[in-house]
């Protein structure tokens, strides 16, 4: 037999997925049954007393609300014919939220729906869909609104989040960026880059760019393009857009192996760059790279090689350089790496991959800080 527990689980879900909608759609679902769907098994008549006394207990003809209770005589097998509860079902819709104990949640969220689809009419599906962010979101919807009402009148602001002229918290915008976004997807489709996923990038606003710090090599292109300055940093949209006369890019894991470039003989038309281990993703797409050779420097490690083979994805040409068999036997300490989980196929080569499998095997590493800068000048300058 049904529990009064199970009823309450049962009409939770009918709150969530049946009571919600109906009250956007304009449906009256009442009176609102619970399938009982449980036959009565037990073979002592005590045990049957005390499971009616419990389910009658919580029902509306005992507590004045809740559910009520339609009974049958049915025989059973084990203590014969009884009164059985055969429909369970709310008869009103304060019946229902009453025993929820959700009063008070639902009259928020018919106050919310009611307002949202006054302003914007082209919600009322949204609403539908997502009838439980209304609820999470109950305290926010004036705000969200206001928010919802500039980007209506200002599809493309081009401005940062905290300079919008909106009347909210300083903070607001950036706290709340997923249900705005699921809310002007609905509201500014025809303005938006559905391609961008970034809340900033997709609704034409400013943001705080990644930055791609990278070293010029050769000091004539330092002194002609950047007047003798050769450690820079700039957003990566500026970055894509570098037209210099370059033949060779050198891609680093880490920063202190980039300040080591520094001790590198002039090396022509070529620039290093940070490639801040697996943040390498913000390289991808650099259009420039496909024309000119590409070298990977990373640490001799698991993490090195699969970096290497993250960045190859995004540029097949790329080389790695100070990888290698040889230079691991010279300089290795018994320096333990982090353990790998990975077991894709990476985009290795076979020498680097042998490499690869000798320390996942081993739990090796070989950091490029600990490569003495004589050897990787004398590598660099072949």
């Amino acid at each position: 037999m049904i529990t009064p527990q199970e009823i309450k689980e049962k009409a939770e879900k009918k709150y969530k997925n049946e009571f919600l909608e109906a009250f956007v759609a304009d449906k009256n679902i009442f009176p609102l049954y619970i399938r009982g769907d449980k036959s009565y098994t037990k073979s002592s008549l005590a045990d049957f007393e005390k499971e009616i006394l419990s389910i009658v207990s919580k029902s509306k003809e005992k507590i004045k609300f809740g559910y009520t209770l339609v009974f049958q005589k049915i025989k059973t097998k084990y203590v014969g014919t009884q009164d059985l509860p055969t429909d369970i079902y709310f008869e009103t819709e304060k019946d229902f939220l009453q025993f929820l104990g959700k009063e008070k949640e639902a009259s928020n969220f018919k106050r919310n729906a009611q307002k949202i689809i006054t302003l914007f009419p082209e919600l009322k599906n949204w609403i539908t869909e997502n009838a439980l962010k209304i609820i999470q979101n109950a305290l926010e919807w004036d705000n969200l609104l206001k928010v919802c009402q500039y980007f209506k009148q200002n599809p493309q602001p081009n401005l940062y989040i905290r300079e919008l002229p909106i009347n909210v918290h300083t903070k607001f915008v950036e706290n709340n960026k997923t249900i705005l976004k699921s809310l002007l997807d609905v509201l500014i489709s025809p303005f938006l880059n559905p391609e961008e996923s970034n809340f900033e990038q997709r609704f034409h606003l400013k943001y705080s760019e990644t930055q791609i710090r990278f070293k010029i090599l050769d000091k004539e292109i330092s002194q002609k393009f950047f007047s003798g300055i050769d450690d820079l940093a700039i957003p990566l949209s500026q970055f894509k857009n570098l037209k210099l006369p370059l033949k060779k890019i050198l891609i680093v894991e880490n920063k202190t192996t980039l300040y080591t470039t520094l001790t590198l003989p002039n090396m022509h038309e070529t620039m290093a760059i940070f490639g801040s281990g697996y943040s390498v993703f913000n390289l991808k797409n650099i259009d420039w790279f496909n024309d000119l050779e590409l070298f990977y420097w990373g640490d001799i490690d698991v993490q090195g090689f699969e970096i290497l083979s993250q960045f190859r994805g995004y540029y097949p040409h790329t080389k790695s350089i100070l990888m290698d068999k040889k230079t691991f036997d010279l300089f290795f300490e018994n320096d333990l790496g982090t353990i790998s989980k990975i077991t894709t196929t990476l985009n290795l080569t076979p020498e680097e991959q042998d490499l690869y499998n000798i320390l996942k095997e081993n739990n090796a590493r070989l950091e490029q800080e600990k490569i003495p800068f004589g050897y990787v000048n004398e590598v660099f300058g072949k």
